[in-house]
């Protein structure tokens, strides 16, 4: 064989090897990437199942409604009962000795005669309670604020000007001194009369029921007052307020002071922390309200009178801060409205409320801190 045709032989050779590798490293590349060790025509090449959808949800707040007192979530049952509004003794012998205070949705504090304040504790749903008190007697002016929100409006004694103003109002009332009062409030031994007056949840409805009333929310009959935000929300303008000093005069000064762990004012009285004696609790409250009013003597044995129609300024307080407000109040329309700074009506947190109805001829007393 020649030189030639050994150099052709070789070359064929070695194409041959070449063709070889080739072949097998594309083998090699087609089993590696089917992921398998070499050829496997049984292979599964269907896609694996699609992961589960996620379990929605569940609604927290299903079955419940956003309370028109409060603005927090309720039961429907609890915001369909109608609200009622309890006057309480507030001296400072009766002050020491308040029962199911800390249980009330909406409180009002104004002064009543000779420098001393009563209260008006609003409860939106009272079936629980156990104990209320200690009961004092009626005011007008309490009564026009039970009436903006539709409550059966309860008392233990009364004067000639409450009187008149529950028969324009046509007030639903249970009276102490009438024949429902035994039915509806009580004595209780160890504490001095007149200071020893209390009912309880189960009576006030007893009371009335037995006269009739609805025990049920009446529709379109309270007044606006306020909206809620959906959420705590903190004041994004406004004066800082870790302090509120409110001297109704000199025998009473109510403080609110801050607690930013719970984000609500609490309540001092007579330099003391306010307690509910029967709940074992300090008032306290996510909104603060001082409504500025003209406020003058009725008449020689130191009544109170207050002009509660027409408008007025005053502030909001709360998580913190304060901001002016106007409010607007028709008696004859029934309508209450807090107004924001810009004319809309004030919304709050939702949570309790404490309203302070105080002399604008006092206003400069009032100390922010």
């Amino acid at each position: 064989m020649s030189q030639k045709q050994k150099r052709i032989v070789m070359g064929v050779f070695f194409a041959a090897i070449v063709t070889m590798i080739a072949g097998g490293g594309f083998l090699l590349y087609r089993q590696i990437d089917q992921g398998g060790d070499g050829p496997n025509p049984q292979a599964d090449t269907t896609l694996p199942p699609a992961s589960a959808e996620p379990a929605p949800t569940e609604d927290p707040h299903a079955g419940m409604v956003r309370s028109g007192m409060t603005g927090q979530w309720v039961k429907e049952s609890t915001e369909n009962q109608r609200p009622f509004a309890v006057m309480i003794n507030n001296i400072e012998y009766a002050f020491q000795r308040q029962r199911g205070t800390s249980k009330a949705d909406i409180l009002y504090e104004a002064l009543a005669e000779g420098g001393i304040t009563r209260m008006l504790a609003i409860y939106q749903d009272v079936r629980k309670v156990k104990q209320i008190g200690s009961v004092r007697s009626a005011r007008h002016y309490y009564a026009q604020f039970a009436y903006e929100w539709d409550a059966i409006y309860c008392h233990f004694g009364h004067t000639k000007y409450a009187v008149s103003k529950m028969k324009k109002l046509k007030t639903q009332n249970l009276s102490g001194l009438s024949g429902i009062g035994p039915v509806v409030y009580s004595r209780v031994s160890g504490i001095a009369a007149p200071h020893n007056v209390y009912t309880t949840g189960k009576k006030l409805i007893k009371g009335a029921k037995k006269l009739g009333y609805s025990t049920k929310k009446r529709s379109g009959r309270s007044a606006e007052h306020f909206t809620f935000y959906d959420t705590d929300t903190d004041l994004g303008f406004g004066k800082e307020t870790k302090k509120v000093i409110i001297p109704f005069s000199n025998y009473s000064t109510c403080q609110m002071k801050y607690n930013k762990k719970k984000k609500k004012y609490m309540k001092y009285e007579y330099g003391q922390k306010h307690m509910d004696a029967q709940n074992k609790k300090q008032l306290s409250f996510k909104n603060v309200i001082i409504q500025l009013v003209d406020e003058t003597n009725i008449d020689r044995n130191g009544y109170q009178t207050m002009t509660l129609s027409g408008t007025g300024k005053g502030y909001y307080i709360t998580n913190g801060k304060r901001t002016a407000i106007t409010w607007r109040r028709n008696e004859s329309s029934n309508t209450m409205t807090y107004k924001d700074k810009d004319g809309r009506t004030l919304m709050v947190n939702p949570g309790k409320t404490y309203i302070a109805v105080y002399p604008n001829s006092r206003k400069k007393f009032i100390r922010f801190q």
